[in-house]
């Protein structure tokens, strides 16, 4: 016999960081941030086929002061870097990243001096969408799991307690170790 069996049909019960998890996840509004190729599929997924309004994110924001999301889509060269960071700065918070393509995580092809290998040297980035270019259904994808990310996401006190837990248990974590050939069973 639980409070549930109690209570009158028709009341709903929840906590107070789940309710506003809820309101927070299905009211992100992103500032998109095409860089290159994979702008295209940004594009193609607020088109009608994939309609990224039904996520709640069809108010593209052409100002980072009225937008929570920045999908940085393509390579980041050099010079687009310190304005990355501003709009970044700019944003309100919570703020979220994805990194969509291998160009925007890592580089991709352009392993040189004018392109930042990974957008993660310039801003934290949340999620990481591989792909050259990403589909929008991968896109897609990303965004329901960064709505999974936001709706369980602490409030206050316990999420400062929640982002410290997770900060020292990925310091804790082992570093991958390569064996080198001799060392190798085959």
């Amino acid at each position: 016999m639980g409070i549930e069996e109690k209570l009158p049909s028709g009341v709903l019960l929840t906590s107070v960081e789940k309710a506003a998890g809820w309101a927070r996840a299905r009211s992100v509004w992103p500032a998109t941030f095409g860089l290159a190729c994979c702008a295209i599929e940004l594009m193609m997924t607020g088109g009608p086929r994939y309609d990224l309004a039904r996520f709640g994110m069809e108010r593209a924001s052409g100002t980072p002061r009225q937008a929570d999301l920045m999908i940085v889509a393509g390579r980041l060269s050099q010079k687009m870097a310190p304005v990355t960071r501003q709009i970044y700065d700019q944003m309100s918070d919570p703020k979220w990243v994805i990194s969509m393509g291998v160009c925007a995580s890592s580089g991709g092809m352009f392993n040189n001096y004018a392109i930042v290998q990974g957008v993660d040297h310039i801003i934290p980035v949340d999620i990481y969408l591989p792909g050259c270019p990403p589909r929008p259904e991968m896109l897609l994808d990303a965004i329901l799991k960064l709505h999974d990310k936001i709706m369980n996401a602490k409030l206050g006190k316990n999420r400062d307690r929640q982002i410290t837990e997770l900060e020292e248990a990925r310091l804790h974590l082992t570093p991958l170790h390569l064996a080198s050939p001799e060392e190798s069973q085959l």
